[in-house]
């Protein structure tokens, strides 16, 4: 087991880090609903109060950042951790978005809709070399009910989005394939990894029946392990933060379980990125406790379309 640096505590859910090129780590604290900036040692800064539930964090082509705002969670203690519960945040009005200029604090709402059916909770999103970046809707919990959640793509601009796949259940993290020829979406509930293979950016090869929705099944974890979000390592192998479990869980493009590197003291594992000049420091989110740590990582992270 690699030693684990813890770099932050004291964080209110944190969720998608994105590692920058001076060490320091943006993340989402979700309960706080900030943007906010962990440096190297361990400072947190607030960068952008964006109100809602920010979630998903990713940088884009003219290096403003792009957040998934899922408009708001409830959160309550259990055995000690900070947890989510069922129901809707009284300020919430509809997912979105949304774009963050860190150079003049510009928070504008890109997208709160998909044609006519509105964003009910993003979750987690990745870029292309083109421009563009797939998003996922886990939906929203209610007391009694939840939606269906799917996967969509969308230009940097404004100008387009498009669903790539619907009805999913509870989809969370998404991320690309190194030659992004495939998409990949872990469902929370199910402990289920897909893959989509793609024609085009924002068009899937869809598979027949019985895919519920066209995805191709990459893994199913047995008993009671549930998917977050993930990250891509340069072998193309895939990095899901396993709650429960607690733990990452590397799979391979084959669905074979390569690992699964145990984190300490908190079954809410969140998600997972890599920095570092050789992109083998692997941050992760420790939400439960509200910590972000650091831990060498025997393979190096697929690089992302772009980085600050």
């Amino acid at each position: 087991m690699p030693e684990i640096r813890v770099i932050a505590n004291g964080l209110q859910f944190p969720e998608g880090p994105v590692a920058e090129a001076d060490g320091s780590v943006l993340l989402v604290e979700i309960q706080r609903e900030t943007v906010s900036r962990v440096r190297p040692d361990g400072t947190v800064e607030v960068v952008a109060q964006l109100g809602g539930g920010p979630n998903g964090l990713a940088v884009g082509p003219d290096g403003a950042l792009y957040v998934c705002n899922n408009g708001g969670f409830l959160f309550h203690l259990d055995g000690g951790y900070n947890r989510m519960r069922r129901g809707v945040h009284p300020q919430y009005t509809s997912g979105r978005i949304e774009r963050l200029d860190l150079a003049t604090g510009e928070i504008r709402t890109l997208y709160d809709r998909c044609g006519d059916h509105p964003l009910r909770g993003p979750n987690d999103i990745v870029f292309d070399r083109s421009g563009g970046f797939y998003f996922t809707d886990f939906g929203k919990h209610r007391e009694r009910e939840r939606d269906y959640g799917g996967l969509y793509y969308a230009r940097a601009d404004g100008s387009r989005i498009v669903e790539v796949a619907y009805p999913m259940e509870t989809p969370n993290g998404v991320g690309l394939s190194p030659d992004e020829s495939v998409v990949y979406v872990s469902e929370t509930e199910t402990g289920r990894l897909w893959a989509f293979d793609l024609e085009e950016p924002g068009r899937a090869r869809k598979q027949p029946f019985p895919s519920p929705h066209g995805g191709r099944l990459v893994c199913g974890l047995p008993g009671y392990q549930r998917f977050d979000s993930l990250a891509v390592d340069a072998r193309g192998n895939i990095c899901v933060a396993t709650l429960i479990t607690g733990c990452i869980t590397v799979i391979a493009p084959d669905g074979a379980v390569l690992d699964q590197v145990m984190l300490p003291d908190d079954p809410i594992v969140t998600n997972i990125c890599f920095g570092g000049a050789d992109l083998k420091a692997a941050y992760i989110t420790l939400s439960g406790t509200g910590r972000l740590v650091a831990m060498d990582w025997p393979e190096p992270g697929c690089p992302l379309a772009y980085r600050r």
